[in-house]
């Protein structure tokens, strides 16, 4: 399946054609074609498809929507074993993961 997925701008590479940005997806950044949206801003938040921003979106719907979309395991299809590498790498332990089983043995699972 493949998702529309909110991400924050994170850079904006304006001598790119087509107009490219670097966009984090909650941990996992990836390149996205900006030309949809050529007055975009670092710091804003968009929806992704395929590799393309489509609309703005605010933060706490941003935020809510990649919460939503972890919790269903569907950031992980999305984005397969690099969504669980960076959530790991940045502490998080992604639900159901084996570095969420094994943090949660070893007690030192965030509480």
């Amino acid at each position: 399946m493949c998702l529309a997925v909110p991400g924050k701008v994170v850079s904006i590479d304006h001598r790119a054609d087509p107009l490219t940005g670097l966009i984090d997806f909650g941990g996992v950044r990836k390149q996205a074609c900006l030309e949809y949206l050529p007055d975009l801003r670092v710091g804003e938040y968009v929806i992704v498809h395929v590799g393309f921003a489509l609309q703005r979106l605010d933060e706490e719907s941003a935020r809510a929507s990649l919460e939503l979309f972890e919790q269903l395991g569907l950031l992980e299809e999305e984005f397969g074993d690099a969504w669980q590498q960076a959530a790991e790498q940045a502490g998080n332990a992604v639900p159901g993961s084996p570095g969420a089983v094994a943090r949660k043995e070893s007690g030192s699972e965030a509480r």
